[in-house]
C-alpha cells in the first residue's frame, strides 16, 4: 500500500512531485464546475475565508501556469474560464521589469482559451463570493511581477452555456 501512495506523489523519473502539485493532483477529480484555481504571484495575500486553501510553489510562476494548464488539458469533466488583471496590460516596464515579455508569454501560451480581463478587485469579489460554497485552491509563486496572477474558474468540460439555455427552455415550454 506504501508504494501505492508514493508512486501517485512521483513524476516518472522517480522525483517526489512538489507539495502543490499533489495538492492539485489529489483535489483536481473532486473539483468541478465553480470550482477556482488561482496561480498567483508572490505578494498575494492569504485569505482568510475557509473555502481557500493557499500553498507556496516557490516555484517559477510561468511553469506552474503550464503545469495547471496541462492538468486541466487532461481532464474530461471540467474546463478552465481564465481571468487576468486588467491592470496588467498597463504595468509599465519601467516600473515591472519584465512585464513585457511575460505578457508576451500569457498570451501565446492562453491562446485558444476563453479569457476574461476584468480589474483585479472585480476578480477578487467573485472569487470571494465562490468560496462561500466552493473549494479554491491558491498557488503562491515566486513570481515579482504585479497583477500577474492567473485566475482559474472551473466550468463544466461536457455541458455549455447553449446546452443549459436550451434546457431552461424546454423546461418552460
Amino acid at each position: 500500500m506504501k508504494s501505492a501512495s508514493r508512486s501517485a506523489n512521483q513524476k516518472s523519473t522517480g522525483t517526489v512531485l512538489p507539495a502543490w502539485e499533489q495538492s492539485l493532483r489529489r483535489n483536481l477529480p473532486l473539483y468541478g464546475h465553480r470550482n477556482w484555481i488561482v496561480v498567483a504571484d508572490s505578494a498575494y495575500p492569504s485569505q482568510s475565508r475557509q473555502g481557500i486553501e493557499t500553498i507556496v510553489a516557490d516555484e517559477d510562476q510561468q511553469a506552474v501556469v503550464e503545469k495547471v494548464l496541462s492538468l486541466l488539458r487532461s481532464t474530461h469533466h471540467v474546463r478552465p474560464v481564465i481571468h487576468l488583471d486588467r491592470e496588467l496590460a498597463f504595468v509599465d516596464e519601467n516600473d515591472a521589469p519584465g512585464v513585457g515579455v511575460y505578457r508576451d508569454w500569457l498570451n501565446s501560451s492562453l491562446t485558444g482559451a476563453a479569457i476574461s480581463t476584468l480589474p483585479h478587485e472585480d476578480i477578487i469579489s467573485m472569487l470571494d463570493r465562490a468560496a462561500l460554497t466552493f473549494c479554491v485552491l491558491v498557488i503562491k509563486t515566486n513570481m515579482t511581477i504585479p497583477y500577474t496572477t492567473v485566475f482559474f474558474e472551473l466550468d463544466c468540460a461536457y455541458w455549455d452555456g447553449d446546452s443549459e439555455r436550451r434546457l431552461r427552455a424546454a423546461m418552460q415550454a
